[in-house]
């Protein structure tokens, strides 16, 4: 009797590793050495999300980070399927970074792990800049990250402020029909 391997399933999301770290505890006895692995995902259509793993090696770690950062996974405008709505700026620990929408055609200007995370999101006219002095991958990342999390709660506030709008309306006509 063969036994066959379960097959995995195939991702729906593009992903790249950003960073591999390896890191020790100290122990009674010496060091334990385990890998940090930063991955970002994304399906390049305004979907993307960011994961940290840690393992004995680094296969094991990669694929934690990758499950992590699809669990991770939230969605933003893109305004005409090439840039962001409106400028937006975001901090994280050390670093800041700064997103500008262009114009079509002028492409992804951007460093290090903000473009790879602007590049999987979808987002192909940007103008990025990372802000301060810090060079660390993770921190930069997760700085875009939150940029382009501000651009999904805008534009969720405005939604939310004419639905409430309507409905006081809506209510507000209800009771007038009623007493009529």
């Amino acid at each position: 009797m063969i036994r066959q391997r379960p097959v995995k399933p195939v991702s729906q999301y593009d992903d790249k590793v950003i960073e591999i770290r390896r890191v020790s505890r100290v122990v009674k006895g010496g060091k334990r050495f385990s890998f940090r692995a930063t991955v970002v995902v994304g399906n390049r259509r305004g979907k993307v999300g960011v994961g940290i793993g840690k393992g004995l090696d680094v296969a094991s770690a990669v694929e934690k980070a990758k499950k992590k950062a699809e669990s991770n996974i939230f969605t933003f405008p893109l305004k005409q399927e090439r840039t962001i709505p409106y400028d937006v700026e975001a901090k994280y620990d050390a670093s800041r970074v700064r997103l500008k929408p262009t114009k079509a055609g002028h492409g992804l200007i951007a460093g290090g792990s903000c473009r790879t995370v602007l590049d999987l999101s979808g987002v192909r006219d940007i103008s990025a800049k990372i802000l301060g002095r810090t060079k660390n991958k993770l921190t930069n990342a997760m700085a875009t990250i939150e940029a382009l999390k501000k651009l999904k709660s805008r534009s969720g506030k405005i939604g939310e402020e004419k639905q409430k709008k309507t409905e006081t309306v809506q209510m507000a006509s209800d009771t007038n029909n009623k007493e009529a």
